[in-house]
């Protein structure tokens, strides 16, 4: 039909028709020129919504967002989201969701710290939550109520420093602090404290939620629960966190920092427990850790002679364990932490002599990880095929000797090894986060830094270390997941895998989001 013939059959068209539709084409004849060759991927519809001058296609922005911190994967978006408001996500995501067939996937970029290509979305949308942040001081906001608002595109090292500004600071945390909000909390969240306080996840009040539906939510226990407790360990498949409302308690200003050596794993796991265990509080973090003797470089938390000290110890017994403890306390509380910490060590089993402590301050006792990097010479251009795991307190014994003695014993390997306890009771079974159906569970982090050259045997190793948990029957969960067929995943999920499904068919119906996980490869 002509475009004359349209007109005589319509009948007349008022001219303000043809002005709107000039305007429209001259907008997205405007937003093509400014953009470059828009990407075959997404639908041309894009170039009318009001966010499109927020969008960028060119190739530099796109390989920025292609890789991330583990360095293991690649996969180049076709888009990149710098929203200005949470109100720009969900525009982005309801234009998607309306766009079916010609959908397209979306995936939040938070600091980038992701090891298995979870936040990449090749072909799709990227959305740099740290826009969300750029230039503004009213995205954390802290309550005399005892709970802080933070943005889901802030830093924890930005909460802990303005959350101190009040005398109060939340209660867990992670060892590294340069990472989001949103982006810990759609994992769990883990550190030290956690033995106490549960992970970040359940220290949590409220959430604001952008589902994959691009309907924002404000969930908690009491209000769109269903929602609240998906999210939270919920792998970014049901929404993306644009706030969070998270739990205070009135900061510490100092922290006695302790580390104790073992050359015997049962004292070292022995006294772990004894300390997570005791109802009298004394540590308020419990971490531990296998040295061999590659292993002890020149940390700045010992002298040159402890390190000297500690390596010998190392050599000798081929591999030897820490605890790290920490002790947080006031001026009017110095002493009284002494006297404890006096007689608690009397009843732990480290090596005598092998007992080292610092006093530090709050804030650097909590960015330590950052501190030491500061002062490392460590190239930046590595990769990190690292592999978490949570293992039940009934098997320790059984993945020491087969993992520690047996697999990295052979292999030799040099890299941080983490091993620490947390209490069941301390997490709450309603959210997503798998977890070992044990009274106690040992987190387990193997986090070697490696080149191009050798990742893929780090990362092979990694597979042996998962093949005899399997055959020996140990029922370990992945922290951290990288799964990549659907069965994998339902086995991690375990019990929760239905209601799972059910969350992402009423949040996500059509699977838009963080498709780097690989759990839902099409609607669920």
């Amino acid at each position: 039909m002509s475009a004359l013939m349209a007109v005589q059959r319509l009948g007349r068209i008022p001219a303000a028709f043809f002005l709107a539709l000039s305007l429209v084409n001259s907008f997205v004849f405007s937003a093509v020129d400014r953009l470059g060759t828009w990407p075959a991927a997404l639908p041309e519809g894009l170039l009318a919504l009001d966010i499109v001058d927020k969008i960028q296609v060119d190739p530099n922005t796109t390989a920025r967002f292609s890789t991330d911190f583990g360095g293991l994967s690649q996969a180049a978006p076709a888009a990149v989201l710098y929203p200005s408001s949470p109100d720009d996500i969900a525009t982005l995501v309801r234009f998607a969701y309306s766009s079916s067939p010609s959908s397209f996937s979306i995936a939040a970029h938070g600091h980038g710290h992701s090891i298995r290509g979870q936040a990449l979305v090749p072909g799709g949308v990227v959305v740099d939550m740290a826009s969300l942040g750029r230039g503004r001081s009213d995205r954390i906001n802290v309550s005399s109520d005892w709970y802080v608002d933070a943005g889901g595109e802030q830093l924890w090292i930005d909460v802990l420093r303005e959350t101190l500004e009040h005398g109060l600071s939340p209660r867990s945390w992670t060892d590294y602090l340069y990472l989001t909000v949103g982006g810990t909390l759609s994992n769990a969240g883990i550190s030290g404290q956690a033995f106490r306080h549960g992970p970040q996840i359940s220290n949590v009040y409220e959430l604001d939620v952008i589902t994959g539906k691009g309907d924002t939510i404000t969930c908690s226990r009491e209000e769109n629960s269903d929602l609240f407790y998906g999210v939270l360990g919920g792998l970014g498949q049901f929404g993306i966190i644009t706030r969070a409302r998270i739990a205070l308690e009135p900061a510490p200003q100092r922290v006695r920092w302790l580390r104790l050596f073992y050359t015997d794993f049962s004292s070292f796991t022995g006294d772990q427990e004894l300390l997570v265990s005791m109802t009298e509080k004394v540590f308020d973090y419990v971490e531990g850790q296998l040295l061999t003797e590659k292993d002890v470089g020149n940390s700045s938390f010992f002298s040159d002679n402890d390190t000297e000290k500690i390596k010998m110890l190392a050599a000798e017994y081929g591999g030897i364990y820490f605890v790290e403890g920490g002790v947080y306390y006031g001026p009017a509380t110095a002493s009284m932490v002494d006297r404890k910490l006096e007689s608690l060590l009397k009843r732990l089993s480290f090596v005598p002599g092998f007992a080292f402590t610092k006093d530090v301050a709050y804030i650097s006792f909590l960015n330590r990880v950052q501190e030491e990097e500061t002062h490392s010479t460590a190239p930046e251009d590595v990769l990190h095929p690292w592999l978490n795991m949570f293992v039940p307190k009934s098997r320790i014994r059984d993945f020491e000797m087969g993992v520690f003695k047996g697999i990295l014993k052979k292999n030799n390997p040099i890299g941080l090894v983490l091993i620490y306890p947390f209490n069941y009771n301390k997490w709450d079974d309603k959210m997503s986060a798998a977890i070992p159906d044990e009274e106690v569970f040992y987190t387990i982090g193997l986090l070697p830094s490696a080149t191009v050259d050798d990742w893929k045997y780090l990362d092979s190793q990694n597979d042996e270390i998962l093949r005899f948990c399997h055959q020996e029957g140990i029922d370990f969960k992945q922290y951290l997941p990288h799964y990549t067929t659907q069965t994998d995943w339902k086995n991690h999920f375990g019990l929760k895998w239905d209601a799972f499904v059910q969350l992402k068919r009423r949040y996500d119906p059509q699977a838009l989001l963080s498709p780097g996980q690989r759990i839902f490869t099409s609607s669920p």
